[in-house]
């Protein structure tokens, strides 16, 4: 198994002049190969790091910001062979299909292609069949500007990561994630600023504090956190929580088990 992040940037600031790159993340086992929001170059950067995305069998998109699913309609062209099979699985939030002001930031078309398509709700865990196998997904709640997102806890080949999505700190966001092998974390910025919607790092500590991950893994980061120095802050978490905490970076691959991080 192996996490290959394909952007660890967040922030409006970030998502247009590409300090970190925007693609989200990919995960690839034995059952499933699985890409998460994929945001801008999420195609581009795969390619330059030989992640083949004609090989996903699903593709995650946790909430409607063009920062999560830019890329997804592409990706699913490519999960579906050019968009000539019926093939993978397209899970999204609600507003993914249409929000309630009628948009609809996936189009019905590609909506067809993928073999399975579902929408995650919270408190709901539901199973995945895929060509080589299969995954389970809990959903997780968040509080974001997108009322339909979701975090999740994913099953797969006896591993389980957890994904916090955008979110702020809530008593159920917190106690979500327990049981996770790897934790990956949103924290977008160091301290507080005023700004609803995100995590923060003493935010993060909460959460790390009350899941006990064996290894949390910080992504989505803005401009105020780069400045503040990702890793820094990472060090700030894991001498808190006693838990080993990285700051990914762009590019960056979590192999071989993963187990060389703890």
């Amino acid at each position: 198994m192996e996490i290959v992040f394909l952007g660890t940037g967040g922030g409006r600031v970030n998502l247009i002049k590409q300090l970190r790159w925007t693609g989200g993340f990919r995960i690839n086992s034995n059952s499933a190969n699985i890409h998460v929001d994929p945001g801008p170059g999420a195609l581009i950067h795969g390619i330059e790091l030989h992640q083949d995305p004609m090989k996903l069998d699903a593709i995650i998109v946790t909430h409607y910001h063009v920062d999560h699913y830019n890329d997804a309609s592409l990706l699913i062209e490519a999960m579906t062979g050019y968009a000539l099979k019926q093939k993978g699985v397209f899970i999204g939030s609600g507003y993914l299909f249409e929000d309630d002001k009628g948009d609809r930031p996936i189009s019905k078309y590609h909506l067809s292609k993928p073999k399975e398509v579902y929408i995650g709700k919270p408190g709901v865990r539901r199973k995945f069949e895929t060509s080589k196998g299969f995954f389970e997904i809990e959903f997780c709640p968040t509080k974001h500007d997108d009322p339909t997102g979701f975090g999740f806890k994913l099953h797969i080949d006896g591993k389980t990561i957890g994904y916090t999505s955008d979110t702020e700190l809530t008593d159920k966001v917190a106690a979500s994630y327990s049981g996770c092998d790897y934790l990956i974390i949103n924290c977008l910025k160091p301290t507080k600023d005023g700004i609803p919607d995100h995590l923060e790092t003493s935010d993060v500590i909460k959460i790390v504090s009350v899941s006990k991950p064996k290894l949390a893994i910080l992504s989505h980061m803005g401009l105020k956190m780069l400045r503040a120095g990702p890793e820094s802050e990472a060090r700030k978490i894991e001498d808190a929580t006693g838990i080993r905490t990285v700051a990914a970076k762009d590019g960056q691959i979590f192999g071989k088990g993963l187990e060389s991080f703890l």
